[in-house]
C-alpha cells in the first residue's frame, strides 16, 4: 500500500494508526486526514521523537498495514 492509497482509505486505516499510537486522539488523526507530514509531526510531539525516528516509525507502520 503507498502513501495515496493510504490517504484514500484514511477513515478505515486510522482505526490502525490508533493502535500503533495510541497517545493520539480520534480528534488528531481525524485532522490528519491521510496527511503524512501531520501525521510524523504529532508522533514528534506527542512522543518527544526526533523527526527522522517519526518518519521511520511511520515507514514501519506502512509496511505492516501494507
Amino acid at each position: 500500500m503507498n502513501w495515496d492509497q493510504i490517504k484514500g482509505e484514511w477513515k478505515t486505516v486510522k482505526g490502525k494508526a490508533r493502535s500503533k499510537w495510541g497517545e493520539l486522539t480520534d480528534d488528531e488523526l481525524d485532522q490528519v486526514a491521510g496527511d503524512r507530514e501531520q501525521l510524523e509531526g504529532l508522533i514528534q510531539k506527542r512522543y518527544g521523537k526526533t523527526k527522522e525516528a517519526a518518519k521511520k516509525d511511520v515507514d514501519a507502520w506502512l509496511k505492516e498495514v501494507s
